[in-house]
């Protein structure tokens, strides 16, 4: 990235929970890529006035703003879809029609320790087979969608670590009347190495994930303590600007788009297989 940008793309933030006052923040510190991005505003549903000097606007003045051209969701997961069909459908470019856009797919928990070091344990070994178990507390399914949609981070580190997946099995056991849901799906490699992924969340279970990995060289029975997580939303926010720039590869983008759509397609399966239609 240039000290000196040419232009500053204008952003504006739309949901100011934990995610989108972390996303706030880095905009307005200095860092390298937020000299290319200028903060307009922010959209909530919330009366607030303005934080810190950011204004709140509608999400209707966003959209037809000539200022605004960068909207970054942070909203609970079942809104996104409805916000991003707002923004590609309705957003002019300042020419009066609609202009090539940039879609970032952020998975932040890529750009973890954990799973860097997971990265440089796995490559090269032959895997045998493997599991992995995310436990967390109660989440509404109303607001942050079907568990393979919701944990689908989880997923995507499986597909990033072995490559695309085909589906086995996968069930659903629900207790609503105790917060409890456990989710099981059984995964194949295209080597047809056997991978399951569980999902279990209720009262009392602290957020954690397990994971065992056995390799014809040897095994991995879960991530040692490899360092604190830092700014993980500004490495998001630089691999974001990167790509406004043009700084990423035509190859590498496919790559990243087949990947999210593989694991699209991998969670809408699941979602089938744990509740079909009657």
């Amino acid at each position: 990235m240039n000290s000196t940008p040419e232009r500053k793309f204008g952003v504006v933030v739309v949901g100011v929970g934990r995610a989108g006052s972390v996303r706030m923040r880095d905009l307005q510190n200095p860092h390298p890529s937020s000299a290319f991005l200028n903060l307009i505003g922010f959209v909530s549903r919330r009366e607030l006035g303005s934080i810190d000097g950011v204004p709140q606007i509608s999400l209707e003045d966003a959209l037809s703003s000539q200022e605004v051209e960068v909207a970054y969701i942070c909203t609970e997961s079942s809104s996104h879809e409805d916000y991003i069909r707002w923004v590609f459908h309705l957003k002019p470019s300042k020419e009066g029609h609609l202009s090539r856009k940039v879609l970032h797919e952020e998975h932040v928990e890529l750009l973890m320790e954990e799973f860097a070091f997971l990265k440089k344990e796995v490559v090269g070994k032959d895997l045998l087979k493997g599991s992995l178990l995310f436990t967390a507390g109660p989440l509404e399914e109303e607001r942050f969608g079907f568990p393979a949609f919701s944990g689908i981070s989880r997923l995507t580190w499986l597909v990033s670590l072995f490559g695309e997946l085909s589906l086995v099995s996968a069930t659903l056991e629900q207790r609503k009347e105790d917060q409890y849901m456990k989710m099981t799906v059984c995964l194949e490699t295209e080597n047809k190495r056997p991978l399951s992924w569980i999902e279990e969340k209720g009262p009392g279970l602290k957020r954690n994930r397990y994971l065992s990995f056995h390799f014809k060289s040897g095994s991995l029975e879960n991530v040692p303590n490899v360092g604190v997580n830092k700014n993980i939303f500004l490495k998001d926010q630089n691999i974001f600007v990167q790509k406004l720039l043009g700084q990423f590869s035509e190859k590498e983008l496919a790559a990243e788009k087949k990947r999210i759509l593989h694991c699209l397609g991998l969670a809408e399966e699941i979602r089938k297989h744990c509740c079909p239609e009657k």
